[in-house]
């Protein structure tokens, strides 16, 4: 098996959806905030190269939207998800499963390209990845959370005909308190959380006799790893909490290495108890593993 960490480019959010609760005066030293409060964001995705696959998590926000939409969230640097799967020798013809943690735009917009008025896949060859639970979230989605949810960027995902869904778990919770998980394939489980988003997925890859963990939206950067810090757009952040707690009392117990889809600095982390609580040990990038 092999990793690639795969930068698709960095948008901006408001600092204050971003960190809920917490004061800008405690959260602004960790991502400090522009002019008009936007804290910018990394979009890393990650690829997993085994079993004569190619497997895909998440694809970013791509560039398919109108101005409007751009000039709401800053899309910039100069990473893509093409040129950034060129650096490994890859394309998006080679991509064998697109794995989707959740379908919000900043997280599967790049699967789907426009060609004039014309909508089509990204990844010709590749199967998508959901789950049932999620999925009918999506389509019918709350208002509150439906500006998440472009059907643009989700419909034409299943009229590809090469959509499936990962199973779900038995239970949300173990005996042991530890998240819900189901297979997807040898040494890749997929964790469950529902606190941000419905039936929200987290691939756990075991590699080179580690446990790394793909962190989605239950923990988008280091910043979010104290238990307070909950982003504004959870859908049910008491959830989160819980799921926060249980996940990283799990995750310093076995020292499993934390992947972070949005950091802008930092691809990933170990962790340690400290006299505040579970914090960073040390932070390094994939490829240094």
């Amino acid at each position: 098996m092999k990793l690639y960490s795969v930068n698709t480019g960095f948008f901006k959010l408001d600092g204050g959806a971003m960190f809920g609760v917490v004061p800008k005066s405690l959260w602004n030293s960790l991502n400090p905030a522009d002019e008009n409060n936007m804290c910018n964001w990394a979009l890393r995705s990650l690829l997993i190269e085994t079993d004569n696959r190619l497997i895909l998590v998440d694809t970013g926000m791509g560039n398919k939207q109108d101005e409007k939409f751009f000039s709401r969230y800053y899309l910039n640097g100069n990473d893509s998800l093409q040129t950034s799967l060129a650096q490994y020798g890859f394309t998006t013809n080679d991509i064998t499963d697109v794995f989707h943690t959740h379908l919000h735009f900043d997280h599967c917009g790049g699967s789907i390209l426009k060609n004039e008025n014309t909508l089509s896949d990204a990844f010709p060859n590749a199967t998508y990845w959901s789950n049932t639970a999620h999925w009918d979230w999506a389509v019918l989605p709350n208002e509150r959370e439906k500006a998440s949810f472009l059907k643009e960027n989700i419909l034409p995902i299943e009229a590809t005909g090469r959509l499936k869904m990962v199973a779900l778990p038995i239970a949300e919770f173990d005996e042991n308190n530890r998240l819900g998980t189901s297979p997807f394939i040898h040494d890749v489980q997929v964790r469950f959380v529902n606190g941000h988003t419905r039936a929200m997925m987290l691939p756990q890859v075991q590699y080179k006799g580690k446990t790394i963990v793909y962190m989605a939206d239950l923990l988008p950067s280091v910043a979010h790893i104290p238990l307070p810090y909950i982003m504004g757009y959870d859908m049910f952040p008491l959830t989160t909490l819980k799921e926060k707690k249980s996940f990283l009392q799990e995750a310093v117990d076995n020292n499993y290495i934390l992947f972070f889809e949005h950091d802008p600095v930092n691809e990933c982390c170990t962790l340690q108890h400290t006299n505040k609580g579970i914090r960073v040990k040390e932070t390094f990038s994939l490829a240094n593993l």
